[in-house]
């Protein structure tokens, strides 16, 4: 089983930048009672969430996101759009099918000498994206590469569906991701998995080449989210603090060597369960799905994003995640700046 590995490369990959965009639009649990039967009250003791942005123009999608969070991060650390090398886009909420967002994103911000692709890992999009990316660059043919993650999941949501309605935010996070010679410094490990049984409990039905779109597909609502909730949860919940536990035990790491942990931001239960199985204390565990909900990919570099006022250079974090596949994984970084 393929589960894990050494980095035992002396070229770390690490962000040296990062931005965010959110849409204008919040939407709030209230306006939400008022379209489903819902309420403040039930999604809060649910989810833990209490709004969410939303991107409502019409002919705008994850590449306009992503666009101006990647043109916020150009500015913010002086780089030229020419010295990006490589530009990925981890998302579940394309544009189209093809071409890959990434691309379009790379034209919109006038980055013409990267190459690039999209990366579709549910809600571990932004760790097995980052992974990739750092392997990239610890080979050392790339020094300069941008990593968007960027969800407008507004548009795969069903606004009559109560169980998943309140759940999806839409945002984009951009990050430059260079190499660093302090070993010390950046990515240093990762555990990744998969397990193809997810495919029964969440997933999105029509639109791929298994149902192509159909009025039959479209009057069956069959274009949305759909997720078998409790057994989300059930695996979620076991998966994300056994794989985050994985990671301390590989390293030898104990509560207090942890600066923080930055979950995926889905449930504020499953949040609070793998902070007690890694025995965090709660101040060690950063949260912000109150206000952005659940953006799926998005939601770990969108909290660093938050949160980066927080971080000292050499601070240790772990990043977890859990996601449709299913796909989970932890993330071992230190950060460097």
């Amino acid at each position: 089983m393929q589960k894990k590995y050494d980095r035992m490369t002396t070229t770390k990959a690490i962000i040296t930048g990062i931005e965010a965009y959110l849409p204008d639009y919040v939407l709030t649990n209230d306006e939400l009672a008022k379209m489903v039967d819902t309420s403040d009250e039930w999604i809060m003791s649910r989810v833990g969430i209490k709004e969410r942005r939303i991107l409502k123009e019409d002919g705008l999608g994850t590449s306009f996101m992503g666009e101006q969070a990647v043109k916020k991060l150009l500015e913010s650390t002086g780089t030229k759009p020419e010295e990006i090398d490589l530009l990925i886009c981890a998302t579940v909420s394309p544009d189209m099918l093809f071409p890959a967002t990434a691309n379009i994103i790379s034209d919109k911000c006038g980055i013409l000498n990267a190459w690039g692709y999209d990366i579709n890992a549910g809600c571990c999009g932004f760790l097995f994206s980052f992974h990739t990316v750092a392997n990239f660059i610890e080979s050392g043919k790339y020094k300069k590469a941008v990593l968007v993650c960027g969800e407008r999941m507004s548009g795969m949501t069903d606004y009559q569906d109560r169980a998943t309605c309140p759940l999806f935010g839409d945002a984009a996070v951009a990050m430059l991701i260079e190499p660093s010679d302090d070993p010390s410094l950046g990515m240093q490990d990762a555990i990744m998995h998969v397990d193809g049984v997810g495919r029964h409990y969440l997933y999105q039905t029509a639109g791929g080449s298994l149902y192509p779109p159909t009025h039959e597909t479209v009057e069956k609502r069959q274009h949305y989210i759909h997720q078998e909730g409790q057994q989300v949860f059930k695996y979620a919940v076991s998966r994300m603090a056994d794989v985050s536990v994985e990671m301390m035990e590989k390293h030898n790491l104990t509560a207090d060597d942890i600066a923080y942990l930055i979950p995926h931001q889905a449930n504020l239960r499953i949040i609070d369960a793998t902070g007690r199985r890694m025995g965090l204390s709660t101040e060690k565990i950063l949260i912000d799905i109150e206000k952005f909900g659940n953006t799926a990919g998005t939601s770990i570099p969108l909290a660093l994003w938050d949160f980066k006022n927080k971080f000292k250079k050499g601070d240790t974090l772990i990043f977890s995640a859990f996601g449709a596949g299913f796909t989970w994984g932890s993330i071992l970084y230190r950060w460097a700046y």
